[in-house]
């Protein structure tokens, strides 16, 4: 047991009695049924995609309506809307109890490396993206392909790469903070009368104005709860209460979030399976696009399998698949829903149960890398920008390039957590490097395949992210503990050793990372969790 923790990074031990259980030797008989009992819901969830594949191919025959298509997928959709039902309770108490439960050095020290290390691996996947995009070239060639040929709706897009960095920062500082539960910001323009040309003729110049768009603006959100959950830890003893309230709330939401995980397998059938309906000439898409799909998809598998995997080595120095073999229902879960914010749920609960991380770290870094680490989104963008210079037998520029990975990596962040939330970040990048629009619905007509691996590789470099922050806590743990043995074992003087007893405290209160409880308050539990 004690191996598999150390493989897996885990902080947990297990008990007396469950290591003497272990020690008993077991037939293969005993040792299945364990591993089905411990493995059940992973295998029902992979299952539940193999099961919507075989279904939808099925169902696909019988050429439904599209009032049909709608009843087939209700199964998929109410897990759709129990995991979204779940998002706003989750982001709001995790963030508001980690950050409580961190001093103000702490969070900005563990602020300061989760943000270094989203920025950091953005820019790795975009840099892939554009690389594969040149390799691939995936619209050399393909300039006869239109929206037209295919029979695709046009997307239009018409907002300014400006106006999209502001409607970010505004939604950073929502003025209702009720309405962001369900609404966000986002600017639109009319055309006002601005005077008369020499020949008399009416100008119009575009003017751009606020509106309220549907969609939970989590950005501010997310926002909100750091810095209210920083405020009570300032007021001490009198936020004690509303801190203990937080942490609560919190805890019954990760109940709701075990009932629904078993709902999950039996809504991902229906959710895989009315995709498979719902697609129309599949054949033609996948050739027509397909050299964009694959270029797509290489790039998740090489930023996912290989470049995010050897960064969580790196410092870890562990074995990063073992670590990701943990995460399995979540990962299917991101396939299969296609939402980074709707796996939130079982992210955190497999990362703190299969993988030991602690609590305090990813309740607080995982809601914030659901917002604005996207890599996988990064990656699909730059090499759908690319695509469409392709497309269009635009040749880019040194600058160009440059400010598609700028573009991709700044807009990412305020890329939506949803179904097809991309799409719409692609815009700003053309925007930005002076590209036409109108071939967007290209990129929204096969959104539907690549975004499944986009959503995986999203999750998966927040989970990493939450597996080196822990790492680097129980070093910094590590590292204190053997000052502070150094120092108990350095003085011959009393005085020296009432000193070193008294400071104990100070120094937990200073902990670079999370504090943790000392041996004393353990033989306390409530006064524990009222010091977090």
């Amino acid at each position: 047991m004690e191996k598999k923790n150390e493989i897996n990074g885990h902080a947990v031990s297990g008990s007396a009695e469950r290591l003497r259980e272990e020690r008993v030797p077991k037939n293969m008989q005993q040792k299945l049924v364990e591993f089905f009992r411990r493995n059940l819901l992973v295998i029902m969830t992979v299952s539940g995609v193999l099961v919507g594949v075989g279904l939808g191919m099925g169902v696909r025959n019988m050429n439904l309506t599209k009032a049909q298509m709608t009843y087939f997928a209700f199964p998929g959709e109410m897990l759709l809307r129990m995991l979204k039902m779940i998002i706003l309770p989750l982001v709001v108490c995790s963030l508001v109890s980690g950050a409580a439960s961190l001093d103000t050095r702490s969070l900005g020290k563990l602020g300061g490396i989760a943000v270094a290390y989203f920025l950091v691996t953005t820019l790795i996947a975009s840099g892939i993206g554009v690389t594969l995009a040149f390799i691939v070239k995936p619209g050399v060639g393909a300039g006869s392909l239109n929206t037209n040929s295919l029979g695709l709706e046009r997307v239009s897009s018409n907002k300014e790469t400006t106006d999209s960095f502001l409607d970010l920062a505004r939604n950073l500082f929502p003025s209702n903070l009720v309405a962001a539960a369900f609404r966000s910001y986002a600017t639109d323009y009319k055309m006002v009368a601005s005077g008369n040309d020499t020949n008399g003729t009416t100008l119009y110049q575009k003017v751009p104005f606020g509106k309220e768009s549907d969609g939970m603006n989590i950005l501010g959100l997310v926002l909100f709860a750091m810095v209210f959950g920083v405020a009570l830890r300032k007021l001490g003893d009198e936020g004690e209460e509303l801190i203990r309230f937080f942490n609560a709330f919190n805890e019954a939401t990760m109940v709701l979030v075990s009932w629904i995980m078993w709902y999950i397998p039996f809504g991902i059938v229906f959710l895989v399976g009315s995709k498979i309906v719902e697609m129309e000439d599949v054949v033609l898409l996948v050739t027509s696009l397909g050299k964009y799909i694959f270029a797509s998809i290489l790039g998740h598998i090489i930023h996912g399998g290989i470049v995010l995997p050897l960064i969580y080595f790196g410092f870890t120095r562990k074995n990063p698949f073992s670590f990701l073999s943990g995460l399995i229902t979540p990962f299917t879960t991101a396939f299969a829903t296609c939402s980074s914010s709707a796996t939130l749920p079982s992210m955190i609960k497999c990362v703190e149960e299969n993988n030991g991380v602690d609590k305090r770290i990813s309740r607080f870094i995982l809601p914030i890398g659901a917002t604005v680490n996207m890599d996988g989104a990064a990656i699909f963008q730059c090499i759908a920008a690319v695509f469409i210079a392709q497309l269009n037998d635009t040749e880019l520029n040194a600058g160009q390039i440059f400010t598609i990975l700028v573009t991709a990596t700044a807009s990412s962040v305020g890329a939506a957590g949803i179904p097809a939330g991309g799409i719409i970040t692609i815009a700003i990048i053309l925007e930005a490097i002076g590209l036409p629009t109108n071939d967007l619905s290209l990129m929204l007509a096969v959104d539907w395949i690549v975004d499944r691996t986009t959503t995986v590789v999203n999750v998966e470099g927040d989970a990493l992210g939450a597996g080196i922050l822990h790492h680097i806590n129980q070093q910094e743990i590590k590292k204190q503990q053997q000052q502070q043995k150094e120092i108990d074992e350095g003085g011959d003087l009393s005085e020296v050793r009432v000193e070193t007893v008294a400071n104990v405290q100070a120094q937990e209160e200073t902990s670079p990372l999370v504090m943790h409880k000392t041996k004393a308050s353990e033989a306390v539990p409530e006064a524990a969790e009222s010091v977090l």
